[in-house]
């Protein structure tokens, strides 16, 4: 048996909190290789300081002490925690993001118990789309940036703030310039945009945010596979499995397909 992951930490979210960013956000996308449906984006908003909970030396000052489960981080130096939600703090486990991993490392039964649980301890979520037609049209560098970009304009609609935003990967895929027929409202990128290269397997955001994603485009996809049963949606997600390939010889594409792909069919 293979050794079992290490869980995400908040490592990364501290260091930025450590430097001024209190909201961090985890982004990560889902669905960039299917040959039909859309291309997902999640984001995990946290408020870092309430989820780190009060320092040691607050504790000692109150007569407060946490004893459950493993230590609970002390907010960084120079960082305050802030008062939780109203009505939050009697209910939010010392971990509440216990369990969460990248969502390829997770069953999808698993994925699916964890995602509700979430948008508990997470001051704002959201899971952006780009569409066959757009990837077609913008190609899928873009329309991952215009999936992301729904998704920050999401939270911050919903009144959220992101001072910060973990990118799993090595290159800033939302800063790439718009491209002819990109059709978007402007969203401000955050001032702080940190890549990282498996930040789903390393950061509780980005892991959070995969999760969010997996599940609400698998979800989707079983919804369209009711109009299409032959490709085998709900199995295969879209992805390009022996019998989505041999249906799409049979059946020909729908309007659910990446037309532009190499789909082994001529579009109609």
């Amino acid at each position: 048996m293979s050794p079992a992951r290490p869980a995400p930490t908040l490592d990364t979210e501290t260091e930025l909190a450590r430097d001024g960013a209190r909201f961090v956000a985890g982004m990560d996308e889902v669905g960039r290789g299917a040959l039909a449906g859309p291309a997902s984006v999640g984001l995990v908003v946290l408020d870092v300081p309430v989820l780190l909970g009060p320092s040691p030396d607050d504790a000692a000052r109150t007569g407060t002490a946490h004893t459950s489960g493993s230590p609970r981080p002390a907010v960084p130096p120079g960082l305050r925690a802030a008062s939780p939600a109203p009505g939050r703090a009697d209910r939010t486990p010392a971990r509440p993001w216990e369990g969460v991993r990248d969502s390829k490392a997770l069953s999808a039964a698993r994925r699916e118990a964890l995602a509700p649980g979430i948008g508990e301890w997470a001051v704002a979520t959201a899971v952006g789309h780009a569409q066959p037609a757009e990837i077609d049209e913008l190609g899928i560098t873009a329309a991952l940036r215009l999936a992301g970009l729904r998704a920050l304009d999401a939270v911050r609609r919903a009144g959220a703030r992101v001072d910060a935003l973990i990118l799993d990967g090595s290159h800033n895929w939302l800063d790439a310039a718009p491209v002819l027929g990109q059709e978007e409202a402007p969203v401000e990128l955050p001032l702080v945009v940190r890549t990282l290269v498996k930040a789903d397997v390393a950061c509780v955001s980005v892991a959070a945010a995969s999760i969010l994603a997996k599940v609400e485009r698998d979800a989707l996809m079983t919804r369209l596979a009711a109009a299409h049963p032959q490709y085998d949606w709900a199995s295969n997600k879209g992805y390009g499995s022996a019998s989505h390939r041999a249906a799409l010889l049979e059946h020909g594409v729908t309007a659910q397909h990446r037309r532009s792909w190499n789909l082994g069919v001529r579009p109609s």
